[in-house]
């Protein structure tokens, strides 16, 4: 995410030029002293060259992600010729927040647990693995908040400075000159230059060239992208919403600590009255303990995430988002956690128009959905985040 914020120090892109190579995934885990992660990625034979953080929700990890990511990495792959002649390769890093999945049993994550450390964690985890800052944060719920809060430190410079050329407009750059050296060698009449390149490569390249020759540095066809998947951006008002969440939380806290079984805890958690699906997913977070399931996330800490959560507030940011960047909320339709007015006021800031010192915020609603936008509808969600990202790469 540093490319909007480049002209801040710490902020570095590396450009890598690719080799060919066959499609394959990758996904494994690491264990690291800041908090787990998971890469995935289209190729496993080639470097990638971007990077999106994917942050998961409440009581969530990096795994519910896996599929989702799968698919991202493999259309932005193909998104386009000019993808394929660029090469690009991406790579997502889902993460394990403090008190969830790997990252739950890692030591060294001290408290408060809160939205502010969460960020920072995801600062650390880059700095220790010596990565190049992610071109992408996408966040869905908690996560979202976390997502929000990474680009308001960023902004404010928390995380270190640095200065970088946008890695887009470097890739561009040599490809250009490279196709202008061809020419150079072989001559040939203008009308047939192009003939070996796909037209959206021809115009993309000779209108980056345009911008070149007029002396811009507008870097708006380069945005940043920040996307928050269903998270209110302000203070969570408990009265506009149902109190799931909170009875949920509650219950798992009268639980004992471990529990005889998935099954056991299915049916309990539905003799309550919550739904069969919300009570399988509550019960994919258990681990076998000896004759015992104890939970996957530490729930106190959990607990003081949410309640982080719901006081957090980044309306400042959505009024001044960082110079180049789009910070894109989706909204999905059958949730129930948006309050009419903050749908109002989310849509009058994405109409509003910007000057060329401030990014943009964009609103999509995610059809036929509900809270849960990469499992009730991936495709549609794919359709919403896919473009955001070609656009980077």
């Amino acid at each position: 995410m540093a490319r909007a914020l480049r002209n801040k120090p710490g902020f570095y892109l590396l450009t890598r030029f690719l080799n060919s190579s066959r499609p394959a995934f990758l996904a494994y885990r690491r264990w690291l002293q800041t908090i787990a992660y998971e890469e995935v990625q289209f190729s496993t034979e080639r470097p990638h060259n971007s990077t999106a953080f994917v942050i998961h929700g409440l009581l969530g990890s990096g795994r519910n992600w896996r599929s989702f990511s799968r698919n991202l990495a493999a259309t932005l792959s193909n998104s386009s010729p000019l993808s394929v002649l660029l090469q690009n390769n991406w790579r997502m890093v889902l993460v394990d927040q403090r008190n969830h999945g790997s990252s739950a049993d890692l030591e060294g994550l001290y408290p408060p647990h809160d939205i502010v450390n969460a960020a920072q964690d995801m600062a650390n985890l880059v700095r220790s693995q010596g990565w190049d800052w992610p071109d992408v944060v996408m966040g869905h719920s908690l996560g979202g908040k976390v997502g929000l809060q990474f680009a308001e430190s960023c902004a404010r410079g928390d995380y270190g400075e640095s200065a970088a050329l946008p890695k887009q407009a470097q890739i561009v750059a040599l490809f250009w000159l490279f196709v202008q050296s061809l020419w150079a060698i072989l001559p040939a009449p203008s009308n047939k230059k192009y003939q070996w390149m796909d037209a959206e490569a021809v115009e993309y390249c000779y209108s980056w060239q345009i911008k070149q020759e007029k002396g811009s540095n507008s870097h708006e066809d380069n945005w940043e992208q920040l996307l928050v998947l269903d998270s209110v951006p302000g203070k969570v008002n408990p009265e506009n919403s149902d109190g799931e969440v909170e009875k949920v939380l509650e219950t798992l806290q009268n639980l004992p600590s471990s529990v005889p079984s998935r099954k056991w805890l299915v049916n309990h958690m539905m003799e309550l009255g919550f739904s069969k699906s919300l009570a399988d997913w509550i019960g994919s977070n258990l681990k076998k303990s000896g004759e015992h399931e104890t939970w996957t996330f530490n729930l106190e800490g959990a607990v003081e995430m949410f309640n982080s959560y719901r006081e957090m507030d980044y309306w400042s940011l959505l009024e001044n988002p960082p110079q180049g960047m789009e910070i894109t909320i989706v909204r999905a339709e059958k949730s129930d956690r948006w309050d009419p007015d903050v749908i109002q006021r989310l849509e009058t800031l994405a109409a509003r128009q910007r000057n060329a010192s401030q990014g943009t915020v964009s609103v999509h609603l995610l059809p036929n959905a509900g809270h849960w936008v990469h499992v009730d509808n991936p495709k549609g969600l794919l359709d919403i985040v896919a473009p955001k990202l070609a656009s980077l790469g």
